[in-house]
């Protein structure tokens, strides 16, 4: 689409006016933002288009529209898709062999499942392989729990920091600001890294890597400015 406005400017109500005009989402619901941060943000991402709109430079605006539209007619709905991860996270997944990448995703996961140990006073059961094994009630519906405190917006955030690292406490880590997103990013990727040192890079490997990673990074920002 072609830049069709001058003018970006931030209504009373925080809502993005193109030459005075409300900018609506997808679904024609008013695009309103809930802190002055991420107004400012969305409405920097309009002002930075040139004479194309490139929608992928948007992250913000779409994560935006995702929490108005998609989110918050069923938040309850959403938040339970999420945390359906919780019975499966990746970091409770752990090679029996070699022992480098053992003790790789030992170094890069154990902190997390202990400070998700602490924080939520839950046990995980740690297993050798990729065959599946519940994780016990209990800790299950704790984490289901905290998903469901959350807004829209940060369940927005939330969807790509744990689909993309299929990991649902690298996510309400993220959240709590108790991990840095390139340390959350590169900890649940870890696999992917050793194998590339090892065997050398693969190109589509990389390409796709890296496109993850900054959509991932996106999501992380922002979560940032919801404060």
């Amino acid at each position: 689409m072609k830049r069709f406005y001058k003018q970006v400017d931030i209504s009373p109500e925080r809502g993005i006016l193109l030459d005075g005009k409300p900018v609506r989402t997808p679904k024609r619901a008013m695009l309103v933002l809930p802190n002055d941060k991420l107004a400012k943000a969305v409405a920097a991402e309009w002002a930075g288009q040139g004479d194309d709109l490139d929608a992928r430079s948007m992250t913000a605006t779409g994560l935006a529209n995702a929490a108005i539209d998609i989110i918050t007619p069923d938040p309850v709905g959403f938040g339970a898709g999420l945390a359906a991860y919780g019975e499966s996270d990746v970091i409770c997944y752990r090679a029996a062999e070699p022992p480098e990448l053992v003790a790789k995703q030992d170094a890069a996961w154990d902190p997390m499942v202990e400070w998700a140990r602490r924080r939520f006073e839950v046990r995980f059961l740690l297993v050798s392989g990729i065959m599946h094994m519940p994780q016990p009630a209990s800790t299950v519906d704790r984490l289901a729990h905290e998903v469901a405190m959350l807004s829209p917006y940060q369940l927005a955030a939330l969807s790509p920091l744990v689909t993309i690292s299929g990991s649902l406490v690298t996510g309400l880590a993220l959240i709590e600001r108790s991990i840095s997103p390139q340390r959350a990013f590169d900890a649940c990727h870890v696999d992917e890294i050793w194998q590339s040192e090892k065997w050398g890079e693969d190109h589509f490997a990389t390409q796709t890597r890296d496109a993850h990673r900054a959509e991932f990074m996106a999501a992380a920002a922002f979560l940032r400015l919801l404060g």
